[in-house]
């Protein structure tokens, strides 16, 4: 007879809420001042109108972001929750080395520094935070913790502690939720840094959020399937259009 293999328990509501909370743009890690090269871009004349940047964004989702960043997390995760730092330290290492302008790698730790103490201060309980050391931990990644390795930090302390350590299964459906988070954060900041630097209406921005949404699905399957060796970071033009942002004459963002 076929194993019948259970149906994994959905997340409960307080992780669901948790995972939502992380996503919002009110989050207070400056994800707002950072627009990821689209300024540049913009200046550049590579981005001018709605349809320009929803496809510029669109590219940097699944170029980028999928390649990266997603996937660094679907791996940072359950290494958290086995308390396997070694791994983590490499996948630090890794989004540090990856960066290839100031700007950027600016914004991944400034942003990974800026969750960490978020997460110390959101609870006034002392005794609760001192007990989970994966937070100091986290805090002395050398230079800094990168932005995915502090958010995935964010994602295995709300998390149930079975939902990244059971079944496959099970672990896969809890790290997609956690991705579905991350990628609709970036998205909604993206957003909004195209309002202000196009500049477009709201009504323009949502149609290009949604556009976002019905793409992120597949961007996280590609996340969830790459290997270590193959991930990558190896979009050349926003890398260089980032450089040319950090001497950008007037600017708005500071990426």
């Amino acid at each position: 007879m076929p194993r019948v293999v259970p149906r994994p328990e959905p997340l409960n509501q307080a992780a669901r809420l948790q995972l939502m909370w992380l996503a919002s743009p009110a989050l207070p890690v400056g994800g707002f001042s950072y627009s990821e090269g689209l300024e540049a871009a913009v200046e550049s004349g590579h981005v001018g109108n709605e349809a320009q940047a929803a496809l510029w964004l669109q590219d940097q989702l699944h170029l980028s972001l999928a390649r990266a960043d997603l996937a660094v997390v679907a791996k940072a995760v359950p290494a958290w929750q086995r308390h396997d730092l070694a791994r983590v330290a490499e996948l630090n290492d890794w989004v540090v080395q990856t960066r290839e302008t100031s700007e950027l790698r600016l914004q991944t730790e400034q942003m990974g520094r800026s969750l960490v103490e978020w997460l110390r201060n959101r609870s006034g309980d002392a005794s609760q935070r001192d007990a989970d050391q994966r937070l100091a931990q986290c805090a002395a990644l050398p230079p800094a913790p990168t932005w995915p390795v502090a958010f995935a930090l964010a994602v295995a302390q709300c998390l149930p502690a079975h939902a990244g350590t059971g079944s496959r299964q099970t672990g896969n459906d809890a790290v997609r939720e956690a991705l579905l988070s991350f990628s609709f954060g970036w998205a909604e900041n993206m957003v909004q840094a195209t309002i202000k630097a196009v500049p477009l209406g709201q009504s323009a921005g949502q149609r290009i959020l949604q556009a976002l949404i019905d793409q992120i699905p597949a961007a996280i399957d590609h996340a969830l399937a790459l290997p270590d060796t193959q991930r990558q970071a190896f979009p050349p033009m926003l890398a260089i259009l980032s450089a040319q942002h950090e001497t950008q004459y007037s600017r708005l963002f500071r990426s």
